[in-house]
């Protein structure tokens, strides 16, 4: 009797010492959550079904909408991709970082460019290193191709992809000969870490190679928390964007359309090892583009990337531009099925996933993103007070809550909401019910736009605007003696 009654405590302790050990590491998991940030190149707003689209078939899309929440306002901070991916990574307007633009390459890095992310700025990797993150990045990188500005050197405990676009190659260089110092652009370069495996890269594998090395890095590290920044290089940036042979000639889209539902797949692909590992509750995983597609048709007529129902094309600082369709998935946190209006944007990553890690951001500079975990799970407002749309050096625009100004631009640049003669007149709208930005309300608001102003003073004097540096400016990083990325002559 005394044995059995021995054997009963036993079996009591051994259960609750599991009990609390599954308990103690669930808590971990939920103060420690994995972050998954895939960003896809030149994504139209409309190019998938939970964003409107008729042409693009996207179930695994459709799924994250379904088991997640859509934000309808998440913008980027430049029509173009480096600037914007700098802001991703720093929670920093590309302005406050020297990353949008530079004497060699204007707003988009170029191969063999001296300019890169400066080492010296901190990243979401390096971030969350400090709470014992394991870091890898698998994709576009195009923060610079130079080794003291690749991904391993700014925080990333693995690079495996390409360090610019991938219509960034050899013969458009040779095209552009001493320009752009094209007769040096190497053959596209795949790398991992810092050496060139692959050159020229197989652009129609890229997609399923990014996705196949991710499912790797999410097995390999899914007893630790992990952050997982995945830039595709598709749709992309050349006029015939690239699937794999199961994909090619599948969509209602041409290479395009044949390209997001790769994209689409590779997705599905992602959140089902999520939930075969048990690691679905403890995942964040945000689906989002760099910026607006830039074309809505090729030369001969076939539909590309669309920004519908939003005004405007990528490369600008139109809405179509600015404003990119953006899913989160995080099963028992984000509420399924539902939908954020608020304003946020790709700045605000960082310090969110530093609050919802429990490491501290750096509180050495100033940051412009903000913690958003409120916007995750429940109706909170938009922290901006105002938003900046810039273009190289110039101030085109700025938004406080449904307000959207753009302003009188002495120095004006091509837009597509100007014509010649209009250049003085301030236009705004309101871009919550006006989603085309078709009715110019400046004459009836002439109270906002003088709000709207005076936000826009400020940002110039602390961001720059048309050749002049502002306070809170800091340097992108540069090299004395870039060199091409190549194969090792080993």
């Amino acid at each position: 009797m005394y044995s059995m009654h021995r054997v009963f405590v036993a079996c009591c302790l051994g259960y609750l010492i599991l009990h609390v050990a599954s308990e103690t590491r669930a808590t971990e998991r939920r103060r420690s959550p994995n972050f998954v940030v895939i960003v896809c190149d030149n994504l139209g707003y409309g190019d998938i079904q939970p964003f409107g689209s008729k042409v693009h078939r996207t179930p695994h899309l459709n799924r994250m909408a379904k088991e997640g929440r859509r934000f309808t306002h998440f913008c980027v901070t430049s029509g173009v991709c480096t600037p914007s991916r700098a802001s991703l990574m720093t929670g920093c307007y590309a302005q406050r970082v020297g990353m949008h633009t530079n004497p060699r390459d204007g707003q988009v890095l170029r191969p063999v460019s001296p300019y890169g992310l400066n080492p010296s700025e901190v990243t979401i990797a390096e971030v969350l290193k400090q709470g014992g993150y394991a870091t890898g990045m698998i994709g576009k990188w195009h923060l610079g191709d130079q080794p003291e500005f690749l991904p391993t050197r700014q925080g990333f405990d693995a690079f495996y992809g390409i360090p610019y676009s991938d219509d960034m190659v050899r013969a458009t260089g040779q095209r552009l000969g001493k320009r752009l110092d094209g007769e040096l652009w190497p053959p596209l370069p795949l790398m991992e870490n810092e050496r060139v495996v692959e050159a020229p890269a197989q652009r129609e594998l890229l997609t399923q190679r990014y996705t196949n090395r991710a499912l790797r890095f999410i097995e390999q590290h899914q007893e630790q928390p992990f952050f997982l920044y995945m830039p595709q290089a598709m749709p992309g940036s050349t006029p015939h964007p690239f699937a794999s042979p199961p994909y090619q000639g599948r969509s209602k889209n041409g290479p395009w359309g044949d390209a997001i539902e790769e994209l689409d797949a590779s997705l599905g692909r992602i959140l089902d090892k999520l939930v075969e590992l048990e690691l679905a509750e403890d995942t964040l995983v945000i689906w989002t583009s760099d910026n607006g597609a830039p074309m809505t048709s090729d030369p001969r007529g076939v539909q590309r990337g669309t920004n519908a129902p939003l005004h405007g094309r990528g490369y600008t600082t139109a809405e179509g531009a600015f404003r990119v369709p953006t899913l989160m998935w995080w099963p028992g946190t984000v509420p399924a099925g539902s939908t954020c209006s608020q304003l946020a944007t790709t700045m605000d990553l960082l310090p969110t996933f530093a609050a919802l890690s429990a490491v501290p951001p750096p509180v050495d500079r100033n940051l412009d993103g903000h913690d958003v975990t409120a916007l995750l799970t429940g109706d909170a407002p938009s922290p901006y007070q105002a938003f900046y749309y810039y273009q190289m050096d110039q101030l085109q625009a700025v938004r406080s809550g449904p307000w959207k100004l753009f302003l009188p631009l002495a120095k004006f640049r091509r837009h597509p909401h100007f014509s010649s003669g209009q250049s003085q007149a301030p236009l705004l709208f309101h871009v919550e019910m006006d989603l085309a930005c078709e009715n110019n309300v400046a004459a009836q608001q002439p109270e906002v736009v003088a709000r709207l102003t005076r936000l826009a003073a400020q940002a110039r004097a602390d961001l720059g605007d048309q050749g002049r540096v502002g306070a809170g400016q800091r340097p992108a990083g540069m090299v004395k003696q870039p060199r091409p990325q190549t194969l090792s002559e080993e």
